[in-house]
């Protein structure tokens, strides 16, 4: 199922089963989608991410940060981080898509991925310090890249691609039922910023 050049209904479900997906298009416009991603990029404290697989410690090119209303504590590949505390970018652009989408969140894990040679594999964001149900909201700035899903049972996909400055929701039982990732390719070589805005419950 390709959906690259629907016209983008916010209301609209892109899943056929088993979860919410709603694509928003672009929130922002061109040139604030450009200040922003500016922004983040000298104003983020960025890291290499790091992952432990099989007893080994992974450092990725992909680096990371980790932010929230409070220093909420966020465990994912084995690894433990501390939420830093907002800062003015973040939570006008958390205002912004509250506002578009009528969900609320206290924290955002952001991605920076240089080219398409940086991607991340299927997965589902069903940690338990995250709330059950609940909605993520990623926000992309920067690089067109093509986002993947893939049901855990019967392995239908349905891919979408992501836009400078615009918004996709996941929420309900999509984590439970999906997987989902953003597959490496050779065509792009700009940057892109992935914002996904989460509620912790710890």
């Amino acid at each position: 199922m390709k959906l690259f050049d629907d016209p983008f209904d916010a209301s609209k479900n892109l899943l056929p089963q088993d979860g919410t997906v709603n694509y928003y298009g672009k929130i922002l416009t061109h040139d604030e989608a450009d200040d922003y991603f500016k922004k983040l990029m000298h104003h983020i404290r960025w890291k290499n991410d790091e992952a432990y697989l099989f007893g080994k410690r992974i450092v990725t090119k992909r680096k990371v940060a980790w932010y929230g209303e409070k220093p909420f504590k966020y465990t994912y590949s084995n690894l433990t981080k501390h939420a830093l505390p907002w800062n003015e970018e973040l939570m006008t652009l958390k205002k912004k898509i509250e506002l578009a989408s009528g969900e609320s969140f206290n924290s955002c894990l952001l991605n920076l991925y240089h080219d398409g040679g940086e991607a991340m594999g299927w997965h589902s964001d069903g940690e338990k310090d995250l709330k059950k149900n609940g909605a993520i909201a990623s926000l992309s700035l920067g690089a067109e890249r093509k986002f993947a899903f893939k049901h855990k049972d019967t392995g239908k996909k349905v891919d979408i691609r992501l836009e400078h400055g615009s918004l996709l929701i996941m929420k309900d039982e999509t984590q439970r039922h999906w997987l989902h990732q953003l597959p490496p390719t050779k065509k792009i070589t700009s940057p892109r910023i992935n914002l996904t805005f989460r509620t912790i419950v710890n």
